[in-house]
């Protein structure tokens, strides 16, 4: 029993004549004869009897068509997975963000994304970059959004986007009647700081550094948006990755430009040596147009 014996019996059946059986495989309706000849006698039983010049299935056709049919709705299966798996690989994506990227640029891209496929199921997780990186080392994630800061090793990366720093504070804060805050204001200023090893801090402190100003840090935190919830509660001010910024429109926080630049840079990660799905580059692009 050969699998295009089965096939041109299985089009036989569905359609009711060689004719339509032979345009269903692209064959000629004699070949179509042959094969179920060949079939017949692998078998050892007769599948359809010639009555008033019509292909009539016996009795035993019927029975076999059960396990055939079964059969070929197993292949439809399978070729709809392999599709599947062609166009979006396990049919879900697993996302990791940093902190400033998780306020509004990823649950834009999400819901955009989610617009064209209500039906690939997602996770979304909101951790350090240094965790983020250690997750699509893992496998944990297939794509992740950090800062600069983690180490490249292990990894498939790209920048995702540089950004200058801005000056978060109250409304109703000193500074907030300047039109650019420069390193000498910050003096003597109670400030809202990111951790030691995040790489704007590091940069904010130099160029501190370098004008004398020992900074008073009141609080460190790792995430710009705490920064500017206190700043929208208390009297002090910090440096914040402006991807947080638009959130806060409207409330009774004000953001103003910090010279020299201060640069926030962020990465897109993917899983080493592994070749992107379509999905991974089909949400890819929609978070780059979410910049």
């Amino acid at each position: 029993m050969k699998y295009r014996q089965v096939e041109a019996f299985h089009a036989l059946m569905i359609s009711g004549s060689t004719v339509r059986a032979a345009e269903i495989m692209g064959i000629t309706q004699p070949a179509v004869s042959r094969l179920i000849a060949d079939l017949e006698h692998s078998v050892r039983f007769t599948l359809f009897d010639r009555i008033r010049g019509r292909l009539v299935a016996t009795p035993e056709a019927r029975l076999f068509f059960r396990e055939v049919d079964e059969s070929f709705r197993g292949l439809d299966r399978l070729r709809a997975a392999a599709a599947g798996i062609r166009d979006y690989g396990e049919g879900t994506l697993r996302i990791g963000c940093f902190a400033a990227g998780s306020v509004s640029l990823v649950p834009a891209a999400i819901r955009a994304f989610r617009a064209k496929h209500p039906d690939i199921r997602l996770t979304f997780h909101v951790k350090s970059s240094a965790d983020i990186r250690n997750g699509i080392v893992d496998g944990q994630y297939d794509i992740g959004l950090a800062a600069d800061e983690i180490d490249n090793s292990g990894i498939d990366s790209q920048v995702f986007c540089s950004y200058a720093g801005v000056i978060a504070m109250p409304k109703d804060h000193p500074l907030a009647g300047h039109k650019v805050i420069t390193p000498t204001d910050l003096a003597d200023i109670a400030l809202l700081g990111l951790v030691a090893e995040d790489r704007a801090r590091q940069r904010l402190d130099a160029l501190l550094g370098a004008e004398g100003i020992n900074p008073n840090y009141a609080l460190e935190t790792p995430n710009s948006a705490t920064i500017c919830a206190l700043a929208e509660d208390g009297n002090a001010v910090g440096l914040v990755n402006p991807m947080v910024t638009g959130h806060y429109a409207g409330r009774n926080v004000v953001f103003r430009p910090f010279e020299p630049n201060v640069i926030f840079r962020s990465l897109l990660l993917y899983p080493a040596n592994v070749q992107k799905s379509r999905l991974i580059r089909e949400f890819s692009g929609i978070l780059l147009a979410q910049r």
